[in-house]
């Protein structure tokens, strides 16, 4: 079984890395970016490195383009930096750059008309009695072939199912930072999240048996 608690097949859906730590909300933060604001802009590279990992994250989750996937990652850092002056502290700093890459990355698929859902119907029946977890292979399966081919479904949901699957499982965002980042209630992050892993249990299942799970 996958869950929140128990993560270290989720941690192989995506590439290599490590959870990113913020200090957004912090008193050293903060000095940081008024040092920034103020003309001291070497210090941005901190920014950067701190948050390239959940930017990747995002991008790389709704953008399917590799040729695309770079310079739209280059894009979110330039607007971070050009509109560092304007942030509040209102939220935290992750969540705040989080919602750049996901707005940059929602214009990219705009531009290109390519859909969110591709057209997927959503179940309208209450989350409660819901089974919250996505049924896996034995554990004793090897981590890499179970990682290769959960990339590879993951890969293949819709752009804001696997983008609300990192968020929650990678990035470890609750329902409310997810909602701020995707403008979407706390609900409808939970029933995004549910149909997510439906649907990649769905995947697994009407493509692979246990045994090619687990050789």
């Amino acid at each position: 079984m996958l869950h929140r608690s128990r993560q270290p097949g989720l941690k192989h859906l995506f590439p290599p890395t490590v959870v990113y730590n913020s200090m957004a909300g912090s008193e050293e933060f903060r000095e940081l970016v008024a040092r920034i604001v103020a003309g001291n802009t070497g210090e941005f590279r901190e920014i950067v490195e701190k948050h390239q990992k959940l930017v990747a994250h995002i991008v790389f989750r709704m953008v399917t383009s590799e040729a695309d996937r770079e310079d739209i990652c280059q894009e979110v850092f330039v607007k971070v930096f050009r509109n560092l002056a304007s942030f509040k502290f209102d939220c935290k700093l992750s969540t705040w750059i989080a919602t750049i890459a996901y707005n940059t990355s929602l214009n990219h698929l705009d531009k290109k008309k390519l859909p969110l859902y591709d057209d997927l119907a959503f179940e309208d029946a209450s989350l409660e009695d819901r089974p919250a977890d996505i049924e896996m292979p034995d554990s004793e399966c090897e981590a890499k072939d179970i990682s290769a081919i959960l990339r590879k479904e993951i890969n293949g949901l819709p752009p804001r199912y696997r983008t609300i699957l990192a968020l929650y499982h990678l990035d470890e965002m609750s329902y409310r930072e997810i909602g701020q980042i995707t403008k979407l209630s706390d609900g409808t992050v939970k029933s995004h999240l549910f149909r997510a892993r439906k649907l990649l249990r769905e995947r697994l299942t009407a493509k692979y048996r246990q045994e090619d799970l687990c050789r």
